[in-house]
């Protein structure tokens, strides 16, 4: 491979995001487009078994990014997986299809442009779903990312939603414009398999003559001549490679990756590039601020049998093999729903969230029995935190600091407070309550009170629910990193199009928004050629 590429776009990774520009970008012959993946290709077994995604963690398709130390939650560093193949972070997740309230996207709006309102972003979600097995969303239509229902759920799930209505809480389909309730998990995959961005947009695409994809490429910094971004330096088998963009450079790292090579490559606050020795290409403080991220803390139950403690089992995998079916079709979070905490809040701000696994320690250490997890993650966060550069060695992994639980009123803890008690009050409910035996986790003394339960629950077992966002925030204000066009203000001819650019949170998972910037961002661009 020659050391300089060119083309009229270039992509700075193939994820949820990535995968979809890179489809829709080439769609035109016009039209040249290369993608910089620094992963590899996405041929990792794990990486295809839904139930298998934490296999994938700490191995070399996971970026492995760690957080500092929160003080929130006893000092623990919390680790924090991100996709490093084709797909990124679709490649590994749990599959989990949640759009979100419709209310989000019109926050988004008020804060950038009427373009990013519900109303105008459910054509995207049409465009992008293929709905199958299932009369749920918008049935029929044909988008290249699949929309299943799960295939094998366990006997303890339907259990835990009819627990959910002995709780006073409904029971209704996914992916309502304000869902009110509960719901079973539907999930992106591919008749039990499986299916990301990477099989969605990039496969059908690979031959195309005007698309490149090169894998295992490590962007290092983004070329500018004067104020114009011109191309992206990139490291491949130890050699630094430059691939130079006729017409945009578009980031499409994530949260984490897009802000870290905006500041490699001179744009944040210049008093900490000063700190590293990077030139300033353009002073954008707000560059890796605003770091928002959904904490999720379980509470385990001991369980008799029919939890995913015997995925790996021959039978299982014979059955998962030749028919698709069984324990290993499972996303193991098979059903979830949205609470409030507290009655002055006009939505939902915690989600509740079910799995019939042993998922511990996030699945880094192999369970030694039967369980179910019931947990409590925060959808709004008050608490910000940020992603800021360790050195100016762009194979460094930069600084991770969500601080969790940090708001000065304490509103974050106490919805997770509130949220894990919710938990304990539906696993008392007659129809769960027979199938779950002893609390296992957190390990606590069977006399302990309940108050310091959930405050052992909280501080030992919270973790990332996989979802940063808003580190490259979008807005109509000047002070935001990109516009309402996604383009980063200060220069010219580079966009960022990923979960960073989230002007708040999702009240939901990120992986569908995240799909949706993607295809809206493709327009935006092609519409401005």
């Amino acid at each position: 491979m020659p050391n300089t590429l060119s083309a009229d776009y270039v992509v700075v990774g193939a994820g949820s995001s990535g995968a979809v520009l890179a489809n829709r970008l080439s769609a035109d012959p016009t039209n040249s487009v290369v993608v910089l993946e620094a992963g590899p290709e996405d041929k990792n077994k794990f990486a295809h078994i839904p139930a298998a995604f934490s296999k994938l963690f700490r191995s070399d398709v996971d970026w492995n990014y760690d957080t500092e130390a929160q003080p929130e939650l006893r000092d623990r560093t919390i680790f924090w997986p991100r996709g490093k193949m084709l797909g990124g972070s679709s490649s590994m997740n749990a599959m989990m299809w949640v759009r979100g309230f419709a209310a989000d996207y019109d926050e988004w709006a008020s804060l950038s442009d009427s373009t990013w309102s519900f109303a105008n972003v459910v054509p995207y979600f049409q465009k992008i779903e293929s709905i199958e097995e299932t009369t749920a969303l918008d049935a029929g239509t044909e988008g290249p990312l699949v929309v299943s229902n799960q295939r094998s759920p366990r006997r303890l799930t339907a259990s835990f939603l009819e627990a959910v209505r002995e709780a006073g809480y409904p029971v209704e389909q996914a992916n309502l414009a304000e869902p009110k309730g509960f719901s079973q998990t539907m999930v992106n995959q591919k008749r039990g398999a499986r299916w990301s961005t990477a099989d969605a947009y990039l496969k059908p695409v690979r031959k195309r003559s005007n698309l490149t994809i090169v894998t295992e490429a490590h962007a290092t910094r983004v070329v500018f001549e004067g104020s114009v971004a011109v191309g992206v330096e990139y490291l491949k088998d130890g050699t630094l490679h430059t691939v130079r963009a006729g017409t945009e450079v578009i980031l499409a790292g994530g949260a984490v990756n897009s802000p870290q090579l905006l500041m490699l490559s001179g744009i944040g606050d210049q008093t900490e590039l000063a700190e590293h020795g990077i030139a300033v290409q353009h002073h954008a403080p707000e560059v890796g601020k605003n770091l928002m991220d959904h904490l999720c803390s379980l509470i385990g139950w001991q369980t008799e049998s029919d939890s995913l403690f015997h995925a790996e089992k021959i039978p299982e995998l014979v059955n998962y093999l030749t028919r698709r079916r069984g324990m290993l079709t499972s996303n193991v979070a098979e059903a979830y729903g949205f609470i409030k905490t507290r009655d002055e809040v006009p939505f939902p701000d915690v989600e509740l969230i079910y799995a019939p696994a042993p998922f511990f320690d996030e699945g880094l250490i192999a369970p030694d029995a039967h369980a179910a997890v019931i947990g409590a993650v925060l959808l709004k966060p008050e608490s910000r935190g940020e992603v800021t550069l360790r050195s100016a060695d762009p194979t460094a992994k930069p600084i991770v600091d969500p601080r969790y639980l940090s708001d000065a009123g304490g509103v974050d803890r106490r919805a997770m407070i509130e949220g894990l008690r919710a938990c304990m009050n539906i696993a008392t409910q007659p129809a769960l309550k027979e199938f779950l035996g002893d609390i296992v986790r957190p390990k606590v003394d069977a006399d302990i009170s309940t108050e310091d339960l959930l405050t052992e629950a909280l501080e030992r077992n919270a973790h990332t629910l996989y979802h940063p966002v808003s580190t490259c925030r979008m807005g109509s204000d000047a002070t935001s990193v990109v516009d309402p066009q996604l383009r980063v203000r200060g220069v010219d001819r580079l966009r960022v199009a990923d979960a960073s650019i989230m002007p708040t949170i999702i009240r939901g998972h990120t992986h569908a928004p995240s799909v949706v910037i993607g295809e809206k961002a493709a327009d935006l661009i092609l519409g401005a050629k």
